[in-house]
């Protein structure tokens, strides 16, 4: 997902593992949003990156099995996990932490090994988010022994949302902020709104014509398995974990994009969906949202609404 829109002023930086983009329509407002951004970025890095000793993430999990105490920005962090399990019926679900260590993404994914000849371990349920007990007012919390959360599936997306509506707020400016496939805007948005180029990878060069969106409020985002791979034991792994068997998604979707008001419930549509298979057709359409999934095969499936594809031209692509 790759954004298009000419004369903006733009940052673009490595952070949380992916890309960081930011757009704003006055550029003399740059310096500011980008502040604003990354103010966002070192405030979840701190508190939920899993690959940090010292966040709060990692303490949480360590301390599982006894109370603890959270600050109010893991709270924030953990309400939108426990919502997206929730609205999705456990197919985004927070405690899958351990299975996906289990499967090798126990590091920074720049760092996992992309051949790994251990066999893969047999996949064991996540523990389920019913069991976390959590008092939203006092902010205690309790993980059952031996559980590990991982928010990665919400944190991002949440921080694009947070991160982009400050920076409006800020500036009085438009805005986008994408944090690789998770992107939000906020303000008043261009002429024609913000062209997203859809990909399979973020980061893809975009040299070609190709399938593009035009966003002019809210959040789109786009979760894919061809992009965070790695090989064990001769198998393909991808980093979308199925709760209910601790295992990769079975490959069904190459990539599903979704819109919606924010980004933390597009993300949360979207990596339902991977997980879902061949039921998120079914899940999608009862939740009205804009979706457009991609088959393994190439083949398009447009749900909501979804417009028919529109291409943008790129540099050195027919026109």
């Amino acid at each position: 997902m790759t954004t298009r829109t000419p004369a903006l002023a733009q940052a673009v930086f490595p952070a949380l593992g992916t890309t960081a983009t930011l757009l704003v329509t006055d550029p003399g407002a740059l310096s500011a949003a980008n502040e604003v951004l990354r103010t966002e970025l070192r405030a979840v890095d701190l508190t939920c990156s899993r690959f940090r000793p010292d966040s709060e993430l990692t303490r949480v999990n360590l301390a599982a099995g006894a109370p603890t105490t959270v600050s109010e920005h893991f709270a924030d962090a953990l309400h939108a996990a426990l919502r997206a399990a929730w609205i999705t019926d456990g197919a985004v679900d927070p405690t899958v932490g351990s299975a996906v260590i289990a499967l090798g993404y126990d590091r920074t994914f720049a760092c996992v090994r992309p051949d790994d000849a251990r066999p893969v371990p047999v996949g064991r349920p996540a523990p389920g988010w019913q069991r976390i007990s959590w008092n939203p007012r006092t902010r205690r919390l309790l993980l059952p022994p031996g559980t590990r959360l991982d928010l990665g599936a919400t944190a991002k997306a949440r921080t694009a949302d947070r991160a982009a509506r400050q920076a409006a707020a800020a500036t009085g400016c438009g805005v986008l902020v994408g944090l690789g496939g998770d992107l939000a805007v906020a303000g008043p948005a261009p002429e024609g709104g913000w062209r997203i180029a859809l990909a399979d990878d973020h980061a893809q060069s975009v040299t070609e014509q190709g399938p593009a969106v035009a966003v002019t409020g809210g959040a789109l985002a786009t979760s894919g398995i061809r992009v965070r791979t790695w090989l064990r034991g001769g198998r393909t792994l991808h980093h979308i974990v199925d709760p209910h068997t601790g295992e990769p998604a079975p490959p069904v979707w190459r990539t599903v994009t979704v819109t919606a008001a924010t980004c933390a419930d597009a993300n949360t549509a979207s990596t339902a969906a991977i997980v879902l298979g061949e039921r998120a057709v079914h899940w999608l359409r009862s939740t009205g949202l804009p979706v457009r999934l991609v088959g393994l095969d190439g083949t398009v499936v447009r749900l909501g609404g979804w417009p028919p594809d529109s291409r943008v031209h790129r540099p050195g692509g027919p026109r």
